[in-house]
């Protein structure tokens, strides 16, 4: 067993020693990315597993060691980590838990506390917890953040990206049932087999790649009967884990619906603008400016070949360029609102209207205000801007009922159904209108043709 040693403030610190044989637990959110992820970490040699845990014992556990004002993420999160700690699964003195720890002004950044306070309460004080941030917050020595690693989480939020958008758009019309799932796994391990090689983390590797990817989604067989198209925004974590959102996605699909669900990369290049804006409006050291600004091209470069490769494949929708989502709100909701997703929540409705998925769920945890303010707050202006904006906003907590939730979502989209349908028969409509206009003109051109020519 590893000796347990504290710094000075009586944090228990992840040793050298104890990355031989700990069991680190990463809490689920976004499943596409996060495998990539916990694969990238596992070889460089930490022995990683994602949580999958769910259900009313995440919920309680959660209540039961996090003050009930806390926002919805937190309580799941940590809810999900002390579930699997009581499970039995693991050797608890060989287990470590990691959270992300950002430093922005989001209680997210806070997170890490409320969980060593939480297993404190549990007596789970042997339980090393690691940060995962890039300000500096807080050091390991048996856990860090090598050149490497950041560079493959960064491809492999790239690649995430794309497999999430190219499987939902060709999942709902596939004509055998699971084609999508299955190239979804055969790239994941294909991904990361190249990743261990320390390949795909190249510019010109990753536009091979990506045309690869679509290519091989593309030639799916798939029957694009007209379906309701939804959009899914809202605070990260909801916006994603379907423990947050009681498996909203799944529900939509039952509902015969195509989802839309924005990049993990947008969010990232909001985060990174963010940096920039505050110099703006606020001033600051000119270096960092140039620093930040110099990683903000990189992202940029990074999206730019993703939708690159889109464009090639007319069938598929190509993910929002991340500065024509942020023109969207120009004159709408100012840049400073940034806390929690900020005008980036706002500005990803308006695009999804604009890209044909007008009808959006606005997911909502209790407990976030600056999601409730750039989300439900945004709704009217937004529906002053398009007509055509279908948007629902749905609260999800630990008093909100699945039932309540998927009744509003329903109301959504018969709404949706009804716009679909109307469309459908102008088009019939129009279509039967042409056709008799093409006869006539064939007929009046057979009868031209039949005609003697005229002698000179």
């Amino acid at each position: 067993m590893a000796e347990l040693i504290r710094d000075k403030d009586g944090r228990l610190l992840f040793t050298k020693e104890m990355k031989k044989d700990y069991t680190i637990l990463i809490p689920m959110m976004a499943p596409i990315h996060f495998t990539l992820i916990q694969k990238i970490f596992a070889h460089e040699g930490y022995n990683v597993e994602l949580l999958q845990n769910t259900g009313e014992e995440v919920v309680q556990q959660g209540l039961k060691y996090v003050h009930n004002d806390t926002c919805y993420p937190a309580l799941l999160v940590i809810g999900q980590m002390i579930d699997a700690l009581n499970s039995g699964k693991y050797d608890l003195n060989k287990t470590a838990l990691i959270i992300t720890q950002t430093g922005g002004g989001c209680r997210a950044s806070n997170y890490i506390h409320l969980l060593r306070k939480a297993l404190h309460k549990a007596g789970y004080d042997n339980i090393p917890v690691i940060s995962l941030n890039l300000s500096g917050l807080e050091k390991n020595s048996g856990f860090k953040l090598t050149l490497p690693i950041i560079r493959k989480a960064i491809a492999g939020l790239v690649y995430g990206d794309t497999l999430m958008q190219v499987s939902n758009q060709t999942r709902p019309y596939e004509l055998d049932p699971g084609a999508t799932n299955r190239l979804l796994d055969e790239w994941i391990n294909t991904l990361s087999e190249q990743f261990n090689q320390n390949h795909g983390m190249g510019l010109n590797e990753m536009k091979e790649n990506l045309r690869a990817i679509l290519t091989d989604f593309a030639a799916i067989p798939v029957n694009r009967i007209p379906r309701v198209k939804v959009g899914v925004v809202g605070e990260i974590y909801v916006k994603y884990s379907s423990l947050a959102n009681n498996n909203l996605e799944d529900f939509l699909a039952e509902q015969g619906c195509e989802v839309m669900v924005p990049g993990i990369m947008g969010f990232m290049l909001f985060k990174v603008d963010n940096r920039l804006e505050d110099i703006k409006l606020y001033g600051g050291n000119p270096v960092k400016y140039q620093v930040v600004n110099a990683l903000m091209k990189f992202f940029l470069r990074m999206e730019r070949a993703m939708i690159e490769a889109f464009e090639e494949f007319p069938q598929f929708v190509a993910p929002f360029a991340y500065q024509n989502t942020k023109k969207m709100v120009d004159g709408v909701i100012g840049y400073g609102s940034k806390m929690g997703e900020g005008w980036l929540l706002t500005a990803e409705m308006i695009e999804l209207v604009h890209a044909g998925y007008e009808n959006v769920v606005c997911t909502q945890p209790f407990g976030c205000l600056p999601n409730h303010i750039c989300g439900k707050g945004m709704i009217r202006k937004i529906k002053a801007l398009n007509e055509n904006a279908n948007i629902v906003a749905i609260d999800y907590d630990s008093g909100a009922t699945k039932v309540n939730q998927e009744n509003r979502i329903k109301l959504m989209l018969a709404v949706a159904r009804e716009a679909l349908e109307e469309r459908q028969s102008q088009l019939r409509a129009d279509d039967a209108n042409t056709a008799p206009a093409q006869e006539s003109t064939a007929a009046a051109k057979t009868n031209t043709e039949k005609e003697p020519a005229l002698q000179s």
